[in-house]
């Protein structure tokens, strides 16, 4: 079995690398990207723990971009990328930052509509990640009776973007994500292999042949999200570009709702992205644990 998309503590998951490689061991899963947001933080530490349980982990990122072109956000995934390389970094670093302090203004809000959580508290839940996420802000109200669930009525009320005709959250900040091309050419930098993420929640597939022309590598077919109609349309954008498929549970434990395993990318389309690395890069990577 194979998940080539998942996420850990270290960003908006509730498990730590060893739980989450010991979970898949547990589940039979052979091949496990790591997939954090915005970041390549344990992923060394993660293969180390790989080996000694016998899961093979791909080094991997997902970066919360943005296509300005369509006024839409656009996820993209990294494959094979190079742990903490300087063109990750200096994309994603000011952007880690300013998710949390916008975490923190949004935390005050909340506290001064009468929730009462301290945001101490809410730090407590990403002790040892990259930062707060509305998810540890969320984890903190059901630890205070306010709400028995991550995604419900309350997290509308209080972080919904708004619309026509209906008012935002009353905690709602805009966190300005980074360029999706920026995205993609920072990840082919890094010596990785970027894929669109689960282009069905921000309906990205009339973008697809333009982020094709930008080295987009791959698009994720498989995916909880993703109805059967919506793999189809995956696969017939990655016959008409050569695009490789992947896919995966998207994975973040207490914070989400599938199971780690639940979707299988399958050996055939995990050994035609490694030959894509391998033809892109060499068979010779030491980043490349196999």
């Amino acid at each position: 079995m194979i998940d080539l998309h998942c996420h850990s503590k270290i960003s908006d998951g509730t498990l730590t690398l060893f739980e989450l490689i010991f979970l898949a061991k547990e589940k039979g899963i052979t091949h496990l990207a790591i997939t954090d947001h915005d970041t390549t933080k344990g992923i060394k530490e993660a293969q180390n723990i790989g080996e000694q349980l016998g899961v093979t982990i791909i080094p991997g990122i997902e970066i919360s971009a943005y296509d300005f072109i369509r006024q839409r956000r656009a996820h993209i995934l990294g494959f094979f990328v190079t742990p903490e390389h300087e063109a990750i970094e200096k994309l994603c670093a000011p952007l880690l930052k300013k998710r949390h302090q916008v975490s923190y203004e949004m935390t005050q809000k909340i506290i001064q509509e009468g929730y009462k959580i301290t945001w101490e508290e809410v730090e407590r839940y990403a002790e040892g990640g990259t930062g707060v996420y509305k998810q540890h802000i969320m984890h903190a109200l059901i630890d205070k009776g306010y709400t028995d669930k991550i995604y419900g009525d309350l997290y509308k009320k209080l972080f919904s973007k708004g619309g026509e005709g209906v008012s935002p959250g009353i905690a709602h900040i805009p966190l300005q994500y980074v360029d999706v091309k920026k995205a993609i050419l920072a990840i082919r930098e890094a010596g990785g292999i970027p894929v669109l993420a689960h282009p069905k929640q921000f309906d990205n597939f009339d973008a697809i042949a333009e982020f094709v022309e930008m080295g987009l590598d791959g698009i994720e077919v498989v995916h909880p999200l993703h109805r059967p109609e919506d793999e189809e349309l995956a696969k017939y954008y990655a016959d008409k570009f050569d695009l490789i498929e992947t896919g995966g549970s998207d994975f973040h434990g207490f914070y989400g709702d599938s199971e780690l395993g639940s979707k299988n990318a399958g050996i055939d389309r995990y050994e035609k992205l490694l030959e894509r690395y391998r033809r892109l890069h060499g068979r010779k990577n030491k980043n490349l644990h196999i």
